[in-house]
């Protein structure tokens, strides 16, 4: 959304100013133009290599299940391994850590920030391999669009604010509609169906100065329904958030400080089906009719010139509510299966300059514990419980710290910095077992929380008109929750899992460790106002060890972990009041299991764009996404069927802004 609420008034946003000290950590600014132009914001985000979702399926397609975003292709998880926070909010679900990217539209984002690595440091909990800080829009003005394209796609969204020197309003919205397509090719049959979705969204947001003191108030909703590809598979996810911020800005001889609040309710329904082997037709497998969870949070911080301390709490319930054992024509089984987690964490963090040396660090500690965990499943028609697990609450403690220094050298400088981090499980990871086609996984409510120990180094310029950088990183993640093979269908697995012919049986684990070592690399460049270009590299190799827990995983690589990831862009301006942008991004080959046995060829997609003023408020476009028709393929089952993304796609339409 360009220039879409602007303003020559400026209500500072409700967050506190970036730190001097974050300058000595692995940052990447994802291109505005990015967001402006996508359908979707994790679209936007890709365009950094180290930006890496569970498969190469956006939230156009992926199950809400999947969408989280991890750094550094360290090894995926549906959950995620990065944080995602709005103006210092977490946008994560209470109940499964994913982000539901239908929530987030790119018109009400006005940039976003990637941290590679760095630890959890200020961010806390979740902060495993990274993080992605996105700003919403602050200013003035309206904005319109309206877009369609082909397999009965449309999308409008509309956005309104006004502000004067001690107020600001923002209202904006969505909605969506996809027919989708089918994601088999070879073996289709008559149980493959498209990937159609349903969405929208809405978000207000009301600011008012009070002296030095920004107050905020923001609140939002979202909803969707889904298709997931076979008959009868189908899913949704609503929710709601809420906030409250107050700010104080940091001044020459001021104190800066933040106080946030905000809560998140969310529900989600899972329908899954068992596949025939001619894929004809689909039997129904289980129903998560409800998924619904609560979480909230807190979080201060006191800002001085060369120094931060604060605190944050988060605390999630949730369950799963489910229907499943499918015999005679109805379900036999109902489960209700959840808990509660809760984190805390306090931390101190410092930073100085030394002539051209900045040196920052800090340290953290952070409580963890998992309660009242409950799993129950019972007969339907007789009531009685056919199993029944109480597993123990678990607590755990977890010091981090984090050390960097940046040193300017003339026209370039040189960083480098340690850091640690953790995540701890989620509920959807603690309790929620689930099943997709005829896989079934099973959760494991003893899973230890995600610690992940790394160093990187770069040389870089960010000055001028071409900035760059290149660099280095290592890191260890020990614990990491991974899905483990652990027999092949048919036959009975515990706790009285039934897996069909075809299918594998797995359970969540704390599978070793992984370690990953890479480089990385970034450009981009200007020249005037008529040409633009990016470009960015990242190899990463990484390796499990199994430990006691999965030995058969010890020398292999991680799911979803490609080596090798590009992107480059340009954006050119060939005459008055019109634009074309190219924008490319290449995958190497990766596997979609644990076991190593399912690969995915490497995929390269290239989208175009056209775009033309006609008045002064308005403009149209038209947008070829995967131009070249690639198969990418974004998975593979246990009887070999391929998965593949979106086929070549036309979009166009109008776009109307007005200051």
């Amino acid at each position: 959304m360009d220039a879409a609420i602007e303003s020559e008034i400026v209500v500072t946003a409700p967050r506190l100013p970036e730190a001097p000290g974050e300058a000595v950590y692995a940052h990447v600014e994802i291109d505005p133009r990015a967001i402006e132009d996508a359908v979707r914001l994790d679209r936007a985000l890709a365009v950094a290599p180290a930006a890496s979702l569970f498969r190469r399926n956006d939230s156009g397609a992926a199950n809400p299940t999947v969408q989280g975003l991890s750094l550094r292709a360290i090894g995926p998880s549906g959950a995620g391994r990065a944080l995602v926070t709005l103006d210092g909010v977490p946008q994560h679900d209470p109940f499964g850590g994913w982000v539901i990217w239908g929530a987030l539209a790119p018109e009400m984002i006005e940039g976003a920030d990637i941290v590679r690595g760095a630890g959890a440091g200020p961010y806390g909990a979740g902060a495993l391999t990274g993080v992605v800080a996105l700003r919403e829009q602050i200013g003035t003005g309206f904005a319109f669009d309206a877009e369609a394209g082909d397999r009965d796609y449309r999308r409008f969204s509309g956005a309104a604010a006004a502000q004067d020197e001690t107020f600001s309003a923002l209202l904006g919205a969505f909605v969506e509609h996809d027919d989708g397509w089918i994601p088999t090719h070879d073996g289709r049959g008559a149980a493959d169906a498209p990937l159609w979705r349903d969405a929208a969204s809405g978000v207000a947001r009301v600011q008012a100065m009070h002296g030095d003191v920004l107050m905020s108030a923001r609140l939002s909703g979202y909803s969707e329904a889904r298709g997931s590809g076979l008959v009868g598979a189908e899913s949704s996810a609503d929710g709601a958030a809420a906030s409250v911020t107050l700010v104080a800005q940091p001044g020459t001889d001021a104190l800066g400080w933040r106080l946030q609040a905000w809560a998140r309710r969310s529900d989600m329904s899972n329908a899954f089906v068992s596949v025939a082997p001619d894929r004809s037709t689909t039997t129904p497998a289980s129903l998560q009719y409800a998924t619904p969870a609560f979480g909230w949070g807190a979080n201060g911080a006191l800002r001085w010139s060369n120094g931060e301390v604060g605190i944050d709490v988060r605390a999630a319930d949730g369950e799963t509510r489910e229907l499943f054992l499918f015999s005679g024509g109805a379900f036999q089984r109902t489960r209700v299966a959840g808990g509660e987690t809760l984190s805390a964490g306090a931390y101190a963090e410092t930073w100085g300059s030394f002539g051209d040396t900045l040196v920052s660090g800090g340290v953290r500690l952070d409580w963890w514990t998992a309660r009242s965990g409950e799993r129950t499943e019972r007969n339907r028609a007789t009531g009685v419980a056919t199993l029944t697990l109480t597993p123990d609450d678990q607590s755990a403690w977890a010091p981090t710290a984090r050390l960097g220094v940046r040193r300017d050298l003339g026209d370039t400088y040189f960083r480098a910095a340690a850091y640690a981090g953790f995540r701890p499980p989620t509920l959807n990871e603690l309790h929620r077992p689930f099943r997709v086609g005829n896989d079934v996984t099973e959760a494991n409510a003893a899973l230890a929380p995600e610690r992940l120990y790394g160093v990187d180094a770069a040389f870089g310029d960010d000055a001028g008109d071409v900035t760059w950088s290149v660099g280095a990183f290592a890191t260890r993640l020990v614990d990491p929750i991974t899905n483990v093979t652990l027999g092949v269908g048919p036959g009975v697995f515990p706790p009285g899992v039934n897996v069909p012919a075809g299918g594998v049986y797995r359970q969540r684990r704390n599978a070793g460790e992984i370690d990953a070592a890479g480089v990385e690399a970034d450009a981009r460049g200007v020249r005037g106002d008529v040409f633009s270009w990016r470009a960015a590299l990242s190899y990463t190799d990484a390796r499990v060890d199994g430990g006691a827990d999965a030995p058969q995983l010890t020398g292999l690589s991680p799911a979803q972990a490609p080596q090798w990831s590009a992107t480059a862009g340009i954006v050119w301006t060939p005459w008055r009041g019109g634009q074309a942008s190219v924008d490319a991004r290449y995958e190497s080959a990766r596997f979609d299991d644990d076991q190593n046995t399912r690969r995915l060829d490497a995929a390269l997609t290239l989208d175009l764009r056209l775009e033309q003023t006609l008045a002064a408020h308005t403009a149209m476009f038209v947008a070829l996404d995967n131009a070249l028709d690639a198969s990418i393929e974004t998975g593979a089952t246990a009887d070999g069927v391929l998965l593949y993304g979106a086929p070549q796609t036309l979009r166009f339409g109008l776009t109307f802004r007005r200051q």
